[in-house]
């Protein structure tokens, strides 16, 4: 035997892995890919790709604040009086008066004692899942909590238990068998448009002295008293930490944890994401700011809303498009099949309508389907023609 023969062969390099993934993420439908918009801010609702134009029913954008004039304004002067960027980690000069009103609106909103403020929910929910836990934490969770908590809680080093989406007894049978440290939830389930039993899922946390924390990205802005989430659904909701975002309902950008005064020096001082990262920019702070006083103000953007979500489901229902229970701006239509899926997705952009293809590992294996949200811009005719087509799509399938 020669002696190459017996050497042992080396690890694939980086470049054969990421290739090999690829093809092997594009030969099962699952390589994701970006598409280049074209936007036109006064058409909030419509854009433009390869010079094709379509109706937009993807985006987050619920009460259609992100081309609000209000907001606009507000980030102009924001950026004037603050400059483009903080320059610098909130504890060096990052850290500005616009933040400190921002955080202080938002406790106001919401009754909390203390805000910190971050670039985005992904950072904000894995700051605070890996500052706060230990490996000798346990953590229960929704089945469907959103990827960056699984990540922030791993990165702890902390047991992740995760309990039937949605099911109070379900979770209930985790505390008894685990005695979790804490319970994560999202309030609306950002793939599924359901709310969780918030009241229910609170009592079951302070029954075993466990913190609740809600991931509130998809609710705040359009669920609870005038719009401000989570806490403000019922008076018997007790919240230990709070995550919300202001690139979905409010039409900006950033998020917010939300908690006790304790928490938040805490993480001050603890969470690496908050503390060697270049703070949110004081325009963004200034436009979340004015998008508060919007929702807060113009309570008919989530009244229109509902009516657009009312409609939509009258539509199908008419149609007999089966739809999910969900009561929110997301509705899915669910597939089952990925190929499906994306076909009847391509399907409605030959007919200029752009939905999300949501597929594995966003979403468990066989329940792929298309994410369609709904917003207060949108406007009946096109709700009702896209509905129409859908019909013809998934009739002659």
């Amino acid at each position: 035997m020669s002696e190459s023969s017996n050497q042992v062969q080396p690890n694939e390099t980086l470049a054969t892995r990421i290739a090999n993934r690829n093809l092997a993420l594009h030969e099962q439908g699952l390589l994701r890919k970006r598409t280049n918009l074209v936007l036109d801010p006064s058409q909030s609702n419509y854009f433009e790709v390869d010079a094709l134009p379509y109706v937009n029913f993807s985006s987050n954008d619920y009460l259609g604040l992100s081309t609000s004039s209000a907001l606009i304004d507000a980030l102009h002067q924001g950026a004037k009086d603050y400059g483009v960027g903080s320059t610098a980690s909130p504890l060096v000069v990052g850290y500005t008066e616009a933040h400190v009103k921002l955080e202080k609106a938002l406790c106001d909103v919401t009754g909390h004692e203390a805000a910190l403020l971050f670039c985005s929910g992904f950072s904000a929910n894995t700051a605070l899942m890996k500052t706060l836990f230990e490996p000798n934490d346990l953590v229960v969770a929704d089945k469907f909590i959103h990827a960056s908590v699984i990540d922030g809680i791993q990165d702890s080093g902390a047991k992740l238990k995760r309990f039937s989406h949605n099911d109070i007894d379900s979770a209930k049978s985790c505390f008894e068998r685990f005695k979790p440290s804490a319970l994560v939830t999202e309030s609306v389930f950002s793939m599924d448009g359901d709310i969780a039993p918030l009241a229910e899922l609170s009592a079951l946390c302070q029954q075993h002295d466990a913190w609740f924390i809600v991931d509130d990205a998809h609710g705040f802005g359009v669920i609870g008293e005038d719009g401000f989430g989570a806490t403000r659904l019922t008076d018997d909701i007790k919240i230990d930490a709070q995550i919300v975002t202001f690139g979905k309902a409010l039409g900006g950008q950033g998020a917010a944890i939300l908690g006790s005064r304790e928490l938040v020096d805490f993480l001050v001082a603890n969470a690496r994401h908050y503390i060697y990262s270049t703070a949110l920019s004081p325009a963004s702070a200034v436009a979340a700011f004015t998008a508060l006083t919007v929702v807060e103000q113009q309570p008919e953007l989530r009244e229109k809303l509902n009516e657009n979500i009312s409609y939509f489901r009258e539509q199908c229902e008419s149609k007999n498009i089966e739809l999910t229970d969900s009561l929110t701006a997301i509705q899915p239509i669910m597939l089952g099949d990925s190929a499906k899926t994306m076909a009847v997705a391509q399907r409605l952009k030959e007919h200029g309508f752009w939905l999300g293809a949501i597929r594995p590992p966003t979403v468990p294996q066989g329940s792929a389907r298309l994410r369609l949200t709904l917003n207060a811009n949108h406007c009946q005719q096109d709700i009702s023609a896209l509905v129409n087509v859908l019909a013809d799509i998934l009739n002659n399938d």
